[in-house]
């Protein structure tokens, strides 16, 4: 059986001059970061768009380091925070 190497997507740590978004997205395509980011600079200048589409990257797209994105550590960190919470309001004490 052959083995198959699945692409994740990831900011990269290789190429990256702010977040790695525009490396990661590059690479994971397969075209250059520089074509990403010409192209983000061109929706930034018509209404700013691509501000807002490389914001969500960053907080959407796990660093390859990671295995979770910051917008899920935030949410993971809220879970836990109203869990350690009782009907009261008082917080409990972590284990």
């Amino acid at each position: 059986m052959s083995e198959y190497q699945v692409k994740k997507l990831r900011r990269t740590d290789k190429g990256r001059i702010v977040a790695g978004v525009c490396s990661g997205v590059g690479e994971f395509v397969g075209i250059d970061a520089n074509v990403v980011r010409i192209a983000l600079a061109i929706l930034t200048l018509f209404g700013g768009l691509g501000i807002g589409i490389y914001a969500i990257g960053w907080l959407l797209i796990p660093d390859e380091k990671h295995e979770t994105s910051i917008l899920q550590d935030l949410v993971s960190k809220q879970q836990q925070r109203r869990s350690a919470t009782d009907w009261s309001g008082e917080h409990k004490p972590q284990p």
